[in-house]
């Protein structure tokens, strides 16, 4: 995969009523340059976490998945739900690819909303590209249902230590 050419496509695509952050917006330039170096340095990832869809504090910012533009910059809107899977990244000493069914972002600048069979229909195709070569853990029960892969408890709501377990069974010896 080129990932130059992959955030291309990915800012040029419609994905039904979602926000293109990649495309639209102030710094949509900065997005754009971020996924790019990001896909760049987890190119040999050999794990992909697939989430819901970006979220409004999250990568609707950020442009990263799971990855708040607090943790990029030390500013910025936080997000728990990418602290939590962060830590966990690091702690468990995981090579990971981070990723979302619907990798623009459902809803309004201050709110989330579930993807439309369209618009996760209409993002196969990235998540595909992305998944070729890796071990697909689903991050929450619509990227199961998306994916087949393997449940791995999402962390919002009180469930990082359901998140971080799931990824422990992922570990060398871990157990949940």
């Amino acid at each position: 995969m080129h990932a130059g050419k992959f955030v291309n496509r990915l800012a040029a695509a419609r994905i039904g009523a979602t926000y293109n952050f990649y495309r639209q917006g102030g710094r949509a330039d900065l997005r754009r340059e971020r996924l790019r170096r990001y896909l760049e340095d987890r190119a040999g990832a050999p794990l992909l976490l697939v989430g819901e869809a970006a979220g409004f504090r999250g990568a609707r910012v950020s442009g990263i998945p799971f990855t708040s533009e607090r943790q990029l910059t030390g500013s910025g809107p936080a997000e728990a739900t990418a602290t939590i899977v962060q830590r966990a990244l690091a702690e468990l000493e995981l090579d990971a690819l981070c990723w979302n069914v619907v990798p623009t972002h459902p809803g309004t600048e201050r709110s989330n909303r579930s993807p439309t069979a369209a618009e996760v229909a209409a993002s196969l195709p990235f998540l595909e590209e992305l998944a070729s070569g890796r071990r697909v853990l689903a991050v929450g029960r619509l990227a199961e249902r998306v994916t087949g892969a393997p449940y791995v408890r999402h962390p919002a709501h009180g469930g990082a230590a359901g998140f971080r377990a799931g990824l422990l069974r992922f570990c060398a010896g871990g157990r949940p």
